[in-house]
Parts: structure tokens; C-alpha cells; sequence
């Protein structure tokens, strides 16, 4: 996605690149439960994350990021 698909993506959301998300809407926005999102940042896994005294919240740009990162495409070598 190009830096103009992403700002056009976040503007419709209503998101900035830079707003901070709960646990709870980074993991709806990912599709996840909010315990899924916590064991991937105990494991070392998932988007990246700011802890602000006891709250974790991620930010919006690194959730589409993270998103970005982890798609993948078909490889057109289906077996027939």
C-alpha cells in the first residue's frame, strides 16, 4: 500500500497514523481476541506497542503495518 492508499485508508476510518489504540480496538481492527494480542506481546510477536504506566496501546499506523508486513499472496501453484 502506498503512503497515499494508507492516508486515504486512515482519513476514511477516521483514524490518524499516529492515534493510539486500546488493546480492544487493536485487536478488533486485527480481527483478534484481546488475549490473543496479549500472549503475541508476551511472546515477542504482534504489532509493536506502547506502554504508558500500566496501559498498553498501539498505535494506529503500526497496526496497518503489522498488517502490511504478515500478507501474502497466492502463488498461482495450485495443484490440478
Amino acid at each position: 500500500m502506498t503512503s497515499i492508499e494508507e492516508s486515504v485508508t486512515t482519513q476514511s476510518l477516521g483514524v490518524t497514523a499516529n492515534e493510539p489504540l486500546t488493546e480492544a480496538v487493536a485487536a478488533a481492527r486485527l480481527g483478534l481476541k484481546v488475549a490473543t494480542l496479549r500472549a503475541w506481546r508476551h511472546q515477542g510477536r504482534g504489532p509493536a506497542f506502547v506502554r504508558l504506566g500500566r496501559a498498553i496501546r498501539y498505535l494506529s499506523g503500526d497496526v496497518d503495518q503489522f498488517l502490511s508486513a504478515n500478507r501474502h499472496s497466492p502463488t498461482g501453484d495450485s495443484p490440478q
